[in-house]
């Protein structure tokens, strides 16, 4: 992904004004929260995602039902001794 650079200022009550083109690439609509993290003196700003994004996600576990029995099992003989 193509880096972005722009200059900005910071409003009189500290807000930051990224451009158009920064928010279009990350999403930013109105409302959307952002999470600010500063990292060896650079900001980032991520969006946070919704949950209908996060949903629709693979899931990053693969087990099967029958994985997930046996495991259940094994930790319930475990339970018993």
């Amino acid at each position: 992904m193509e880096e972005i650079t722009s200059e900005s200022r910071v409003g009189s009550k500290g807000e930051l004004f990224p451009n158009k083109q920064i928010r279009e690439r990350l999403g930013l609509k109105p409302n959307t929260k952002v999470i600010y993290r500063v990292k060896d003196g650079t900001l980032i700003v991520e969006p946070v995602p919704t949950l209908e994004e996060i949903l629709e996600e693979p899931s990053p576990i693969k087990t099967s039902p029958e994985e997930l029995e046996n495991e259940r099992r094994e930790q319930s003989k475990k339970a018993e001794r």
